[in-house]
């Protein structure tokens, strides 16, 4: 069953839509018995490639219409690039406020909304996953400048810092330190899982005013620990990005995979940037 949560839906996960081989070895059939991840991830579909022996490495057919790393770095950079110029013109354009700090709530709400529908969607849809990147960049602008006005230059260092969890990410996964396998999955997930419960419950108690100064999420040590986590967690989410990609180019996915492709990047690089973000408020509220 495909999680409705965007931020845990990965397709190397989901068992009903065709990504469900990570860690193993592409083959023209099915999986063997009892295994539900040794498959190919596009056997018996019109997507799947022909002739693929036990233990060879993947080809994708040659057409115009499979997925290439091109698409994703396009597509990555349209959904990115319209998130940068949202949150450009909301921090230009709206001054801080409390009006602006609701109209980022608003955007947020919005864009989370946006992110369920597509979440739910089979098929890609472009115009949902660019709705979502403007309003994301609307909620990331506000927040971003009420963040500077109080600690000047944080949001340029949560840039950095997301650039370098992001690139340190990627040389590892790509220097093969990290295998994205199913128990690496699962138990991943499960920790994930497990820190947005706990988050909501945290919420939830700050809410009605039983966890002063934000419990779990304050301005404290313990809130920076927390930030590590979900930073650590981002760049967990980061390498299931990468293995869908990796697999989706392999196996010859449809060209508009690469949207799902982008709109998962997108939704982990903001993860990260706002757990930064936080972060460098902490170590600067320190000083």
């Amino acid at each position: 069953m495909r999680s409705s949560n965007p931020v845990f839906s990965r397709r190397g996960f989901s068992r009903d839509n065709g990504y469900a081989g990570f860690g193993t070895a592409p083959q023209a059939g099915s999986a063997p018995s009892g295994n539900p991840y040794a498959q190919n991830p596009y056997a018996g579909n019109p997507y799947a490639q022909q002739g693929v022996q036990q233990g060879a490495p993947p080809q994708a057919p040659a057409t115009t219409d499979r997925m290439t790393m091109d698409d994703v770095v396009t597509r990555s950079g349209i959904t990115l690039g319209t998130v940068v110029v949202g949150a450009a013109l909301a921090w230009a354009l709206l001054p801080v406020s409390t009006t602006s700090y609701g109209l980022a709530i608003g955007s947020a709400i919005v864009a989370f909304v946006l992110a369920m529908i597509q979440s739910f969607k089979r098929t890609p849809s472009p115009a949902l996953i660019i709705g979502y990147a403007v309003f994301e960049g609307v909620f990331l602008g506000v927040i971003s400048e009420m963040f500077n006005s109080r600690w000047s230059g944080a949001p340029f260092q949560a840039v950095l810092g997301t650039f370098a969890v992001s690139g340190a990410t990627l040389l590892i996964y790509k220097a093969g330190w990290i295998r994205v396998t199913a128990r690496y999955a699962r138990i991943g997930m499960a920790i994930a899982v497990a820190f947005i419960a706990v988050m909501a419950v945290n919420l939830l108690l700050v809410v009605f005013g039983v966890a002063p100064d934000g419990g779990l999420r304050s301005f404290g040590p313990l809130g920076a620990i927390v930030g590590i986590i979900a930073i650590v967690l981002g760049a967990f989410f980061l390498t299931l990005d990468f293995k869908q990609i990796e697999d989706g180019i392999a196996y010859g996915a449809p060209r508009n995979e690469s949207w799902l492709a982008a709109f998962g990047l997108t939704m982990t690089l903001v993860w990260i940037y706002i757990e930064m973000l936080r972060l460098v408020a902490i170590f600067s509220s320190n000083d």
